[in-house]
C-alpha cells in the first residue's frame, strides 16, 4: 500500500456507494480507481461524477492489480462472493452490513482475511449514530435492564419493486436488516434463544410488497428483548421507537427524541445526528489502515450478530424457539 494514499476499487453505485465516494473524495489519503455496478448507464455517471474507471463487473474490479482496498456497497446476496474474491486477491475489505446471509460463509471470510493478513471491516453505522451514543451514556441510569424493544417500520405505498424487497438480494429481513438486532448485542451481550415470526405478502415469486417479522431475544442476562422490523404497502404508521425498560427508570427514544424516565420525573436527552456516519465510518478505516488505531466494531461480532439472525430464519421457518449456537 502506498504510504500517502489507499487505492479504492468501489462496487455498487446506490446511497452507501455514493456516501462511500464523497467521504473518499474529500480525504487526501484516499483515491478512488475504479467502480462497478449493476446498471451500466447509473454506473457511468457515477464513474463520471467521482471521476473514476468504469469497470463491466465486480470480478473485472476485484482483479485489478492498482487497488488496494476494496468497498462493497451492492446487494446483500453478493457481499460473501466478491469479500472472498478481493481477501484472495491481497486487497482489504469494507462491506456493508450482512457480510453474508451465511453463517459458515461468513465464518470462512473472517478465516480467509487472517490468513491473507487483510482487513476485512464490516460496516456497522448504527453504532456510531446519536441514539446508540446516548443509549449507553444513559444505560447505567435504569439499574438492571430486563426488558427491551426495538421497533422500525416503514410504510412504502406502493412498495418499490427493488431488491431491498426481493427473498433472494435481501435475505431473511433480519439477517439483511442486521442492524436492528446488533444494537442489541453491542448493548446486552449474548443470546440464549430466539423466538421468531416472519409473514410477506407477494403478488409475484422474488419480489414481495410487505413483510413483517417480530423476534424475541432472551439474554443470558435475564433480559427479554423484542424486536420487529416491517415495510411495505401493509404497514400504516411509520415509527422508529427504542425502549430500554430498568429496575430504575426507563430509556425511551422515538426517532430522534430521547428521555429519561424515573421516579421523580422525566428529562430530556440530547441526542446525535445521524447525518455523516458512513463517512465517519470511511476516516476511521484509514485511520486503522495508516495509523493502526482501533476500529470501533470487529467482524468477529458483526459474525455473532448473524449467528443471532440466522437463529431467528430458522425460528421463523420451524416455528420453534432456537438455542443460539456459541
Amino acid at each position: 500500500m502506498d504510504k500517502t494514499k489507499v487505492r479504492i476499487g468501489l462496487v455498487g453505485t446506490g446511497y452507501a456507494a455514493k456516501l462511500r465516494a464523497e467521504a473518499l473524495m474529500c480525504d487526501q489519503r484516499s483515491h478512488l480507481v475504479a467502480v462497478a455496478g449493476n446498471t451500466p448507464t447509473k454506473t457511468a455517471a457515477f464513474a463520471e461524477e467521482f471521476q473514476c474507471t468504469l469497470m463491466n463487473s465486480w470480478a473485472e474490479l476485484v482483479a485489478r492489480d492498482d487497488l488496494d482496498l476494496v468497498i462493497i456497497c451492492n446487494v446483500n446476496r453478493e457481499h460473501g462472493a466478491i469479500a472472498a474474491s478481493a481477501l484472495s486477491s491481497g486487497k482489504h475489505v469494507i462491506v456493508e452490513y450482512p457480510l453474508a446471509l451465511n453463517v459458515a460463509e461468513a465464518k470462512e471470510l473472517i478465516a480467509l482475511a487472517k490468513t491473507q493478513n487483510k482487513l476485512l471491516h464490516v460496516e456497522h453505522i448504527e453504532l456510531l449514530g446519536g441514539v446508540h451514543q446516548a443509549l449507553k451514556q444513559n444505560l447505567q441510569q435504569v439499574g438492571q435492564v430486563f426488558y427491551v424493544r426495538y421497533n422500525t417500520i416503514k410504510p412504502e405505498h406502493p412498495a418499490p419493486r427493488k431488491w431491498t424487497y426481493s427473498h433472494e438480494l435481501f435475505g431473511f429481513p433480519l439477517m439483511g436488516a442486521l442492524s436492528r438486532i446488533h444494537r442489541l448485542t453491542d448493548l446486552f451481550g449474548q443470546v440464549l434463544t430466539v423466538n421468531c415470526h416472519n409473514r410477506f405478502w407477494a403478488r409475484e415469486t422474488e419480489y414481495y410488497q410487505s413483510c413483517f417479522c417480530v423476534a424475541q431475544l432472551s439474554f443470558s442476562s435475564g433480559l427479554l428483548a423484542q424486536v420487529i422490523y416491517a415495510k411495505g404497502e401493509t404497514m400504516w404508521q411509520p415509527e422508529r421507537r427504542f425502549e430500554v425498560h430498568g429496575e430504575k427508570g426507563g430509556l425511551i427514544f422515538d426517532g430522534n427524541t430521547g428521555v429519561l424516565v424515573k421516579a421523580d420525573g422525566t428529562t430530556p436527552i440530547e441526542v446525535g445526528s445521524r447525518r455523516g456516519l458512513f463517512a465517519k465510518d470511511t476516516n476511521m478505516v484509514l485511520d486503522h489502515l495508516f495509523d493502526g488505531t482501533p476500529l470501533y466494531v470487529t467482524a468477529e461480532e458483526s459474525l455473532y450478530t448473524l449467528k443471532v439472525a440466522d437463529a431467528a430464519r430458522r425460528s421463523a421457518e420451524t416455528g420453534l424457539t432456537v438455542v443460539v449456537d456459541e
